[in-house]
C-alpha cells in the first residue's frame, strides 16, 4: 500500500507543475473530482495539496472556488526585487564555489539554448534550468530553498517575458556576460551582471503590460 504522506507529495507536486507549465494558468479554476481524475490520485490528497496551496498563496478563494492566483502589479515588482537579489547572490556564490564541470554545463545551456530562439515556450523551461544550474553552483542550500520558493511564485506569470520580440536572443547574450563572470571567479561581476538581466527582463515585463493595457483601452 502507498504511503499516505508519499501520495500527498505526489499530489501537490503535480498541481504545482502543472500551474508551472501551464496547464493551469492565472483564474483557472482547480476542482478536486477533476484533478483527482486527471492525476490518478483519490479526492482526499488532492484536496490536502489544494489548502497547501491555498496556504502558500499560490490558490486564492472565489466565492467557494478556488482558482490559480494572480499577481498584482506591486507584487510583481515586490517579487522581482527579492529575485534580483537572491540570484545575484547566488551568482556572487557560483564564481566562488563552482566547479568547472558546473562552468562548462553552463556554457552548453547558452549554447544549446540558441536552437529554441523560435520557441517561446521550449526557451522558457530551458531558462529556468540555467538559473537553477547557477543556484546549485552557489553550493548553498538555504539560498537554493528560497528560489525555489521565488520561481514557484512566478510560476503565477501569466506570460514569459521571452516571449516578447527580441528578449530571448538578449537574455541568452546576458546568460552569456554571467557565466563569463563566475567563470573568471569575478563574484562582484557575476552579482552584478545576474541582477542586471533581471532588471532587463523585469524592464520587458513591464513595458509589455503597458502595451497590453493600452491595446485594450
Amino acid at each position: 500500500m502507498k504511503d499516505t504522506r508519499a501520495t500527498q507529495k505526489d499530489a501537490y507536486e503535480m498541481i504545482l507543475e502543472a500551474i508551472d507549465v501551464g496547464i493551469y494558468g492565472p483564474g483557472d479554476r482547480l476542482v478536486e473530482s477533476e484533478l483527482a481524475e486527471r492525476f490518478g490520485v483519490s479526492r482526499t490528497p488532492i484536496r490536502e495539496a489544494l489548502q497547501r496551496l491555498e496556504t502558500q498563496s499560490l490558490l486564492a478563494r472565489d466565492g467557494r472556488s478556488l482558482i490559480v492566483a494572480s499577481l498584482s502589479h506591486d507584487q510583481m515588482a515586490e517579487l522581482y526585487v527579492v529575485r534580483s537579489e537572491l540570484e545575484g547572490l547566488a551568482a556572487r556564490l557560483a564564481a566562488r564555489h563552482a566547479t568547472a564541470e558546473e562552468v562548462r554545463v553552463l556554457r552548453s545551456m547558452v549554447r544549446d539554448d540558441e536552437a529554441l530562439l523560435e520557441d517561446p515556450a521550449a526557451l522558457a523551461r530551458a531558462n529556468r534550468r540555467f538559473h537553477k544550474q547557477i543556484h546549485l553552483a552557489s553550493h548553498n542550500r538555504y539560498l537554493v530553498q528560497q528560489l525555489d520558493l521565488v520561481y514557484r511564485t512566478m510560476a503565477l506569470m501569466s506570460t514569459t517575458s521571452l516571449a516578447l520580440e527580441g528578449r530571448g536572443c538578449d537574455a541568452l547574450a546576458e546568460h552569456g556576460v554571467i557565466v563569463a563572470a563566475i567563470e573568471a571567479g569575478d563574484g562582484d561581476a557575476a552579482y552584478e551582471a545576474l541582477k542586471s538581466h533581471i532588471s532587463m527582463a523585469f524592464e520587458s515585463r513591464l513595458r509589455h503590460d503597458a502595451e497590453q493595457l493600452m491595446a485594450e483601452g
